[in-house]
């Protein structure tokens, strides 16, 4: 419903007449459920309350503030920390709102340009944006799975029949097309494979813990392993890459326009740095993976602290077999998440440039794969975890029933 309420004072034809026709646009209306496009109250979607989340996963590993309260504060701290990304989400989203108020004033889709409109436009994307956030803290906090991520995965999957639509519209029933379609399907349905395949993924490394002997008991001795996942940033690399990459183009884009643009500089420069951040140059692709990699890299080492796991390995008397504990332990363990993150750079490249490759190869209409797919099939895998785990904790068997031969 929240997708189809407009937004006051936007003249809903002259907006989707100068709706900008380009893939950064797509990306963002794909993720709002359609929402940016027809500009509901709900235009801005969950995008500021995730920007806001990631800002303050970051500052907890850079502000001792912040890390005090998630390392040492328990429960309380964590709430602090949930009430500091809700206020970060409501900033974000004024700002996100004013600025499209411009934008919107600019392209003529504003009867009434104004204050009073930039004013209630803050307010009610705001709102919208607020209400979506505390949609998603309901169905975590009484329902299955992270609300947040089920959100998103709605609007991702609301906008599918639509864009289907769309690619049946233009399929005349030629051979080639058919053959297009088909091998269309297969790459979807390998591109999903590859995704429960790396997801899943781990590295095991084994420990084993020395035997100790108190009193007249005995200690320790077991042997477990440490799990390093493929996978370790998840998605928050790609919407990194995704965030930065789209900044240039649309402030060159706004240059284009302005008065200063045409005293002091020329429009072939402007040209020609757009030309290297559109969306399907080769160009684009190269700094799009390479930003992906270097933030896979960036986020699995802020969130995976490879002192601290040997410092309690050794306290605890763990080792690993041949490794010798403490700055061994260290740099064997850094070597081999060095490895394991370089196999999930590359992973989440390739799944982040299908959709750049299908829409310039293939004439796919519509935006969806690559990051799409990886959310959608995540989420869908972290809920059926958690429908396992509440039917073990009934004792169920779950949903994948044993036959009587192999109890």
């Amino acid at each position: 419903m929240g997708t189809h309420i407009p937004t006051p004072g936007v003249d809903g034809k002259t907006l989707m007449s100068a709706f900008p026709d380009n893939q950064v646009f797509s990306f963002l209306n794909m993720f709002s459920g359609g929402a940016l496009r027809r500009f509901s109250v709900f235009a801005l979607g969950i995008a500021p309350y995730i920007n806001s989340s990631i800002i303050m996963q970051l500052l907890v590993y850079v502000i001792p503030y912040f890390e005090d309260l998630a390392k040492n504060q328990g429960e309380e701290g964590r709430k602090t920390i949930n009430q500091y990304t809700r206020y970060g989400t409501v900033l974000i989203g004024a700002l996100q709102a004013l600025g499209i108020s411009y934008m919107l004033e600019r392209v003529g889709a504003v009867p009434h340009a104004g204050w009073a409109f930039k004013i209630m436009t803050v307010i009610t994307l705001t709102a919208g944006t607020s209400f979506i956030m505390w949609l998603g803290e309901q169905m975590t906090s009484r329902g299955i799975g992270n609300g947040i991520s089920i959100l998103i995965t709605a609007g991702i999957l609301a906008g599918l029949p639509e864009a289907v639509a769309q690619q049946y519209a233009v399929f005349n029933g030629e051979l080639m097309q058919v053959l297009q379609t088909l091998l269309l399907l297969a790459i979807a349905y390998v591109t999903i494979l590859l995704i429960v395949f790396i997801q899943d993924g781990v590295r095991k490394i084994p420990v084993q813990y020395a035997k100790r002997v108190v009193g007249r008991r005995v200690y320790g001795g077991q042997n477990t392993y440490i799990p390093l996942r493929v996978n370790q940033a998840g998605v928050i690399p790609v919407i990194f890459a995704s965030s930065i990459l789209m900044f240039p183009a649309m402030i060159f884009n706004w240059l284009r326009g302005t008065q200063f643009m045409e005293e002091y500089l020329k429009y072939d420069i402007v040209d020609k740095l757009l030309s290297i951040f559109d969306y399907n140059s080769f160009s684009y692709l190269i700094i799009y993976v390479i930003l992906i990699i270097f933030f896979t890299y960036f986020y699995t080492a802020i969130t995976f602290n490879i002192q601290e796991l040997a410092d309690n390995m050794k306290k605890y008397g763990g080792f690993i077999p041949g490794i010798r504990a403490g700055q061994k332990t260290v740099e064997f363990l850094e070597k081999t998440t060095s490895r394991v993150t370089f196999a999930g750079g590359i992973f989440l490249s390739v799944i982040a440039v299908i959709p750049n490759l299908l829409i310039k190869y293939m004439n796919v209409n519509f935006y969806f794969g690559g990051t799409a797919l990886l959310i959608v099939v995540g989420v869908a895998m972290d809920t059926m975890r958690q429908l396992e785990s509440h039917l073990v904790t009934r004792n169920y068997e779950g949903f994948m029933k044993k036959s009587k031969g192999l109890r």
